[in-house]
């Protein structure tokens, strides 16, 4: 079982009442101050991954807002994958596992639907200096240090996925090969629990390309194939951009599935 962290105490989220918050348009809605206080709590690391919040009730009070504004803003955070409700056991500050991997942030599955999480290889790990495309990713100047990571994913024994993987350097102090091969868990959680990181979402954007020869020699397949490119920003909070990649997929036996959601009122 995993470990759970201490409960989260009332002081870390709000040191008093909520005070009046602006969007620049007038007075945010309530629900939207007593948000951005929980995020605040998650960001600042106070809020740790894994801890367990306050009851709503107690929430409300320290907030000076009813239940329904707070269960309002705690809906929004589980329905961005900040915060996860366990039955019996309370709401709690998400924390990256392979589950949560495989079901936000891993979208290729065989074309009969199976969907598993992928076996990984390590191919590379460089420290280079970030070229135009990585530095306008990452809000960096081109130059500036980058680690690279280079792995091959594996469905089913069969190589699908060439990822091409950019953190900015000054993110990730200490980052090694043998970090990266002997990590537990996905590389996420590894940015999570050692970097004090929290990817919340990403940004994509895909096309058809021909395979160029990395990429042939890497998923076995001829050079100019028709594969799928996917460019993908992946974000922490405030949309903060952390890392750069870009994942050629072999989607000859392989679907690239994203669920869509309709956006919330107001979102």
């Amino acid at each position: 079982m995993r470990p759970v962290s201490p409960p989260v105490a009332l002081s870390a989220i709000v040191p008093g009442r909520a005070r009046p918050a602006h969007d620049g348009a007038g007075a945010l809605p309530l629900y939207r101050q007593a948000k951005r206080a929980l995020l605040q709590a998650i960001e600042s690391g106070a809020c740790a991954p894994g801890s367990v919040l306050p009851s709503e009730t107690r929430l409300s009070h320290a907030l000076g807002v009813s239940i329904g504004t707070v269960r309002r803003a705690v809906d929004e955070l589980v329905a961005d994958h900040i915060l996860v409700r366990h039955q019996g056991r309370g709401t709690f500050v998400a924390t990256h596992d392979a589950e949560r991997f495989l079901f936000q942030f891993f979208h290729v599955e065989r074309g009969d639907g199976l969907r598993e999480a992928p076996q990984v290889d390590l191919l590379s790990f460089e420290r280079q200096r970030a070229d135009a495309d990585s530095a306008e990713a990452l809000r960096l100047r081109e130059g500036d240090p980058v680690w690279v990571i280079e792995n091959r994913l594996r469905l089913q024994g069969r190589a699908v996925v060439y990822d091409r993987i950019v953190l900015p350097v000054l993110l990730f102090k200490g980052l090694s090969e043998k970090r990266l091969r002997d990590r537990p868990g996905t590389i996420y959680q590894l940015y999570q629990s050692e970097f004090g990181i929290t990817v919340v979402r990403a940004a994509e954007r895909a096309r058809a390309v021909a395979a160029d020869r990395t990429a042939a020699r890497v998923l076995g397949v001829a050079p100019q194939a028709p594969v799928m490119q996917v460019r993908r920003s992946a974000l922490t909070f405030g949309d903060k951009p952390v890392e750069y990649r870009v994942s050629v997929i072999d989607t000859a036996r392989h679907d690239y599935v994203h669920l869509l959601s309709r956006p919330r009122p107001g979102g």
